[in-house]
Protein backbone atom coordinates (compact mmCIF):
# COMPACT_ATOMS: atom_id res chain seq x y z
CA UNK A 1 0.00 0.00 0.00
CA UNK A 2 1.14 3.55 -0.65
CA UNK A 3 1.63 5.79 1.63
CA UNK A 4 3.98 8.57 0.70
CA UNK A 5 4.16 10.76 -2.40
CA UNK A 6 6.01 13.47 -4.46
CA UNK A 7 3.77 15.94 -6.17
CA UNK A 8 5.03 18.05 -9.09
CA UNK A 9 3.78 21.52 -7.82
CA UNK A 10 3.72 24.74 -9.76
CA UNK A 11 1.10 26.32 -7.93
CA UNK A 12 -1.16 26.13 -11.01
CA UNK A 13 -4.68 24.90 -10.73
CA UNK A 14 -3.94 21.12 -11.43
CA UNK A 15 -1.17 21.01 -9.75
CA UNK A 16 -2.63 22.18 -6.21
CA UNK A 17 -5.74 19.65 -7.28
CA UNK A 18 -3.37 17.16 -7.12
CA UNK A 19 -1.23 17.99 -4.34
CA UNK A 20 -4.74 18.16 -2.64
CA UNK A 21 -6.15 15.26 -3.84
CA UNK A 22 -2.37 13.35 -2.63
CA UNK A 23 -2.88 15.10 0.83
CA UNK A 24 -6.28 12.98 0.71
CA UNK A 25 -4.85 10.28 0.14
CA UNK A 26 -1.10 9.65 1.51
CA UNK A 27 0.21 9.93 5.35
CA UNK A 28 3.53 12.02 3.67
CA UNK A 29 3.32 14.62 0.65
CA UNK A 30 6.20 16.06 -0.45
CA UNK A 31 6.31 18.80 -3.10
CA UNK A 32 8.94 19.67 -6.19
CA UNK A 33 9.11 22.55 -8.53
CA UNK A 34 11.30 23.73 -11.48
CA UNK A 35 12.91 26.72 -12.37
CA UNK A 36 13.62 26.87 -16.00
CA UNK A 37 13.66 29.95 -16.71
CA UNK A 38 10.30 30.39 -17.71
CA UNK A 39 7.86 33.45 -19.17
CA UNK A 40 5.69 32.98 -16.51
CA UNK A 41 7.93 32.87 -13.55
CA UNK A 42 5.92 34.37 -11.38
CA UNK A 43 4.39 30.87 -10.74
CA UNK A 44 7.31 30.16 -8.79
CA UNK A 45 6.13 32.94 -5.65
CA UNK A 46 2.02 31.83 -5.99
CA UNK A 47 3.71 28.11 -5.56
CA UNK A 48 4.63 29.29 -1.67
CA UNK A 49 1.42 31.24 -1.36
CA UNK A 50 -0.80 28.08 -2.01
CA UNK A 51 1.22 26.18 0.02
CA UNK A 52 0.99 28.87 2.76
CA UNK A 53 -2.78 29.15 2.75
CA UNK A 54 -3.23 25.09 2.52
CA UNK A 55 -1.85 24.88 5.65
CA UNK A 56 -3.59 27.27 7.31
CA UNK A 57 -6.75 26.66 5.78
CA UNK A 58 -6.84 22.60 6.22
CA UNK A 59 -4.67 21.70 9.30
CA UNK A 60 -6.02 18.21 8.94
CA UNK A 61 -3.70 18.47 5.96
CA UNK A 62 -0.79 20.17 6.96
CA UNK A 63 -0.08 17.73 8.84
CA UNK A 64 0.60 15.56 6.29
CA UNK A 65 2.67 18.05 4.06
CA UNK A 66 6.15 17.91 4.31
CA UNK A 67 9.29 19.60 2.72
CA UNK A 68 9.23 21.28 -0.82
CA UNK A 69 11.70 20.86 -3.29
CA UNK A 70 12.71 23.71 -5.85
CA UNK A 71 14.96 22.30 -8.67
CA UNK A 72 17.26 24.86 -11.07
CA UNK A 73 16.58 23.51 -14.49
CA UNK A 74 17.86 26.82 -16.33
CA UNK A 75 19.66 24.31 -18.59
CA UNK A 76 16.23 23.40 -20.06
CA UNK A 77 15.41 27.08 -20.76
CA UNK A 78 18.44 27.64 -22.55
CA UNK A 79 17.92 24.62 -24.79
CA UNK A 80 14.35 25.64 -25.87
CA UNK A 81 13.17 27.63 -28.57
CA UNK A 82 9.37 28.21 -27.12
CA UNK A 83 7.24 30.79 -26.44
CA UNK A 84 7.46 29.56 -22.29
CA UNK A 85 10.85 30.13 -22.83
CA UNK A 86 11.21 33.26 -24.78
CA UNK A 87 9.37 36.23 -26.02
CA UNK A 88 7.40 35.53 -28.79
CA UNK A 89 3.85 35.17 -30.07
CA UNK A 90 2.15 32.22 -29.14
CA UNK A 91 1.15 30.18 -32.03
CA UNK A 92 1.05 26.68 -33.99
CA UNK A 93 3.96 25.25 -35.55
CA UNK A 94 4.08 23.49 -38.68
CA UNK A 95 4.93 20.13 -36.92
CA UNK A 96 0.94 20.83 -35.69
CA UNK A 97 2.20 21.25 -31.99
CA UNK A 98 1.55 24.52 -30.31
CA UNK A 99 4.72 26.64 -29.82
CA UNK A 100 4.57 26.49 -25.94
CA UNK A 101 5.51 22.77 -25.93
CA UNK A 102 9.32 22.92 -24.44
CA UNK A 103 10.53 19.37 -25.89
CA UNK A 104 11.55 17.32 -23.24
CA UNK A 105 10.21 19.48 -20.00
CA UNK A 106 7.89 16.14 -18.36
CA UNK A 107 10.76 13.72 -19.05
CA UNK A 108 13.14 15.47 -17.45
CA UNK A 109 10.81 16.61 -14.67
CA UNK A 110 9.79 13.47 -14.22
CA UNK A 111 13.43 11.69 -14.29
CA UNK A 112 14.60 14.41 -11.57
CA UNK A 113 11.16 13.90 -9.16
CA UNK A 114 12.36 10.29 -9.30
CA UNK A 115 16.01 10.92 -8.54
CA UNK A 116 14.31 13.28 -5.16
CA UNK A 117 11.82 10.36 -4.24
CA UNK A 118 14.43 7.81 -4.27
CA UNK A 119 16.66 9.57 -2.16
CA UNK A 120 13.22 10.54 0.29
CA UNK A 121 12.09 7.25 0.32
CA UNK A 122 8.87 8.36 -1.56
CA UNK A 123 6.30 6.07 -3.20
CA UNK A 124 4.48 8.16 -5.63
CA UNK A 125 4.97 10.69 -8.15
CA UNK A 126 1.71 12.99 -8.70
CA UNK A 127 1.71 14.81 -12.05
CA UNK A 128 -1.18 17.00 -13.27
CA UNK A 129 -0.65 15.54 -16.86
CA UNK A 130 -3.88 15.58 -19.08
CA UNK A 131 -4.91 13.82 -22.30
CA UNK A 132 -8.50 15.40 -22.13
CA UNK A 133 -7.54 19.29 -22.03
CA UNK A 134 -4.12 19.25 -23.03
CA UNK A 135 -2.38 20.99 -26.76
CA UNK A 136 -1.25 18.00 -28.04
CA UNK A 137 1.83 17.44 -25.65
CA UNK A 138 3.53 14.28 -26.65
CA UNK A 139 4.80 14.22 -22.67
CA UNK A 140 1.14 14.80 -21.57
CA UNK A 141 -0.31 11.17 -22.75
CA UNK A 142 -1.23 8.29 -21.05
CA UNK A 143 1.33 6.34 -22.48
CA UNK A 144 4.02 8.75 -22.47
CA UNK A 145 3.27 8.00 -18.37
CA UNK A 146 3.07 4.20 -18.50
CA UNK A 147 6.54 4.51 -20.40
CA UNK A 148 8.41 6.91 -17.81
CA UNK A 149 6.95 4.32 -14.83
CA UNK A 150 8.56 1.53 -16.21
CA UNK A 151 11.60 2.83 -17.41
CA UNK A 152 11.79 4.71 -14.27
CA UNK A 153 11.18 1.89 -12.48
CA UNK A 154 13.89 -0.26 -13.90
CA UNK A 155 16.12 2.27 -14.35
CA UNK A 156 16.36 2.63 -10.18
CA UNK A 157 15.49 -0.49 -9.73
CA UNK A 158 12.55 0.90 -7.53
CA UNK A 159 9.31 0.35 -8.27
CA UNK A 160 7.28 4.00 -8.70
CA UNK A 161 4.23 5.10 -9.43
CA UNK A 162 3.32 7.67 -11.55
CA UNK A 163 -0.37 8.91 -10.62
CA UNK A 164 -1.91 11.25 -12.74
CA UNK A 165 -5.75 11.86 -11.73
CA UNK A 166 -6.81 14.41 -14.07
CA UNK A 167 -5.60 12.37 -17.32
CA UNK A 168 -9.19 11.41 -18.40
CA UNK A 169 -11.19 14.76 -17.30
CA UNK A 170 -11.41 18.33 -18.61
CA UNK A 171 -10.86 21.63 -17.09
CA UNK A 172 -14.49 21.89 -16.11
CA UNK A 173 -14.26 18.32 -13.59
CA UNK A 174 -10.91 19.68 -12.40
CA UNK A 175 -12.92 22.93 -10.48
CA UNK A 176 -15.40 20.17 -9.52
CA UNK A 177 -12.60 17.55 -8.25
CA UNK A 178 -11.63 20.45 -5.99
CA UNK A 179 -14.46 21.27 -4.81
CA UNK A 180 -15.18 17.73 -3.90
CA UNK A 181 -11.77 17.34 -1.97
CA UNK A 182 -11.79 20.81 0.19
CA UNK A 183 -15.32 22.39 -0.65
CA UNK A 184 -16.03 26.19 -1.79
CA UNK A 185 -12.57 26.68 0.34
CA UNK A 186 -10.41 25.59 -2.28
CA UNK A 187 -12.30 26.76 -4.76
CA UNK A 188 -11.53 30.18 -3.57
CA UNK A 189 -7.88 29.56 -2.68
CA UNK A 190 -7.42 28.49 -6.14
CA UNK A 191 -8.88 31.47 -7.56
CA UNK A 192 -7.14 33.58 -5.82
CA UNK A 193 -3.86 32.82 -5.24
CA UNK A 194 -2.91 29.87 -7.87
CA UNK A 195 -1.13 31.10 -10.86
CA UNK A 196 -1.89 30.02 -14.84
CA UNK A 197 -1.54 32.82 -17.39
CA UNK A 198 1.74 31.94 -19.90
CA UNK A 199 2.33 36.04 -19.84
CA UNK A 200 2.60 35.89 -15.45
CA UNK A 201 -0.44 38.30 -15.44
CA UNK A 202 -0.57 38.76 -11.82
CA UNK A 203 -2.93 42.41 -12.21
CA UNK A 204 -6.08 41.28 -14.28
CA UNK A 205 -8.30 39.81 -11.89
CA UNK A 206 -11.37 37.27 -13.34
CA UNK A 207 -13.81 35.57 -11.40
CA UNK A 208 -11.56 32.43 -12.61
CA UNK A 209 -8.43 34.02 -10.86
CA UNK A 210 -5.72 36.19 -12.30
CA UNK A 211 -4.64 36.31 -15.54
CA UNK A 212 -4.36 38.03 -19.03
CA UNK A 213 -7.51 36.25 -20.11
CA UNK A 214 -6.09 36.16 -23.51
CA UNK A 215 -3.36 33.21 -23.88
CA UNK A 216 -4.25 29.03 -24.34
CA UNK A 217 -3.44 28.52 -21.03
CA UNK A 218 -6.34 31.36 -19.30
CA UNK A 219 -8.83 30.57 -22.11
CA UNK A 220 -9.11 27.15 -20.80
CA UNK A 221 -9.27 28.07 -17.44
CA UNK A 222 -11.97 30.57 -17.79
CA UNK A 223 -14.02 28.56 -20.13
CA UNK A 224 -13.56 25.44 -17.82
CA UNK A 225 -14.63 27.75 -14.77
CA UNK A 226 -17.72 28.80 -16.78
CA UNK A 227 -18.50 25.03 -17.39
CA UNK A 228 -18.24 24.23 -13.99
CA UNK A 229 -20.56 27.18 -12.42
CA UNK A 230 -23.03 26.24 -14.85
CA UNK A 231 -23.22 22.63 -13.69
CA UNK A 232 -22.02 20.99 -16.44
CA UNK A 233 -19.11 19.14 -15.21
CA UNK A 234 -19.25 15.48 -13.27
CA UNK A 235 -15.54 14.05 -11.71
CA UNK A 236 -15.65 10.59 -12.98
CA UNK A 237 -13.82 9.82 -9.59
CA UNK A 238 -16.75 11.04 -7.91
CA UNK A 239 -19.13 8.84 -9.69
CA UNK A 240 -17.38 6.14 -8.87
CA UNK A 241 -17.23 6.70 -5.33
CA UNK A 242 -13.77 6.94 -4.99
CA UNK A 243 -13.55 10.40 -3.49
CA UNK A 244 -14.89 10.90 -0.14
CA UNK A 245 -15.52 15.12 0.66
CA UNK A 246 -13.17 16.87 2.67
CA UNK A 247 -13.85 20.18 3.50
CA UNK A 248 -11.99 20.90 6.38
CA UNK A 249 -12.54 22.38 9.50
Amino acid sequence: MHTSALVLFSGGQDSTTCLALALSRYQRVETIAFDYRQRHSVELDARLKVLEQIRQQFPQWAAKLGEDHLLDLAVLGAVSETSLTRQTAFKMESSGLPNTFVPGRNLLFLTLAAAVAYRRDLQVIVTGVCETDFSGYPDCRDDTMKAMQLALSLGMDKRYLIDTPLMWIDKAATWDMARVLGGQALVDLIVEHTHTCYLGDRIHRHDWGYGCGECPACVLRANGYEKFLRGESTTPLVVAGQLQPDYGP
